[in-house]
C-alpha cells in the first residue's frame, strides 16, 4: 500500500540519514528548528546542531542575540541526545561564556554523559567557530506519559499530601 504524501513528509520530519544509516527522531519532533538549531549529526547519546542566528533573534541594536535562543538550542541538543519520546529538562547549570551576534553560526554539541534509572545527564557545549560561546550541564527524566498527561497534582490529593 502506498503511503500518503502526507505521510511521507512526517516521515522526512522523524528521520535523518547519514550515510548508510537511518536515525529515527523520537522527541521534540515539531521544534521550529530555524529558532533551535538543525540537526548535523545523530549518534546514539549524541548530537551536533547548528543555529543560524537570524533577525528575530536580536535583543538589541548592536547585534547581541539573546540568550535565551541559544539555550533554546542547546536545550534542545540535550533532548535529542537522549532521544526518547517522553523525555524532560528537569534541571540544567549553564554558563555564557561568550556573547553570539547577529549572523553567526553556532554549533552545538550534545553528548550523554551519565545514565541512572529514567535519568540522564547531558553535557551541551556551544561554539561559534573555535570558540566556547556556551556550556552546560541538562538533567533530564524519562517519563511513561508525556508531562502534559501526567496526574501529578491529582496523585498527591489523593495521598493527602498535597493539601495546605
Amino acid at each position: 500500500m502506498k503511503e500518503t504524501k502526507k505521510e511521507d513528509e512526517e516521515l522526512e520530519l522523524d528521520s535523518y540519514i547519514y550515510g548508510e544509516e537511518q536515525v529515527v527522531i523520537k522527541t521534540h519532533k515539531r521544534i521550529n528548528q530555524a529558532l533551535s538549531g538543525e540537526i548535523l549529526k545523530h549518534e546514539v547519546g549524541y548530537v551536533e546542531l547548528l543555529l543560524t542566528t537570524t533577525s528575530e533573534m536580536l535583543a538589541d541594536e548592536f547585534g547581541l542575540i539573546h540568550g535565551g535562543f541559544i539555550f533554546s538550542a542547546a536545550d534542545y541538543a540535550a533532548m535529542v541526545a537522549v532521544n526518547e519520546k517522553n523525555v524532560v529538562l528537569v534541571a540544567s547549570d549553564c554558563q555564557f561564556l561568550s556573547p553570539v551576534k547577529f549572523h553567526d553560526e553556532v554549533r552545538v554539541v550534545a553528548r550523554v554523559r551519565n545514565k541512572e534509572g529514567r535519568k540522564r545527564n547531558v553535557h551541551v557545549e556551544a561554539f561559534v567557530l573555535e570558540i566556547k560561546v556556551f556550556e552546560g550541564e541538562f538533567k533530564t527524566v524519562i517519563t511513561d506519559k508525556h508531562i502534559l498527561k501526567l496526574k501529578l497534582f491529582e496523585d498527591e490529593k489523593e495521598d493527602g499530601e498535597g493539601e495546605l
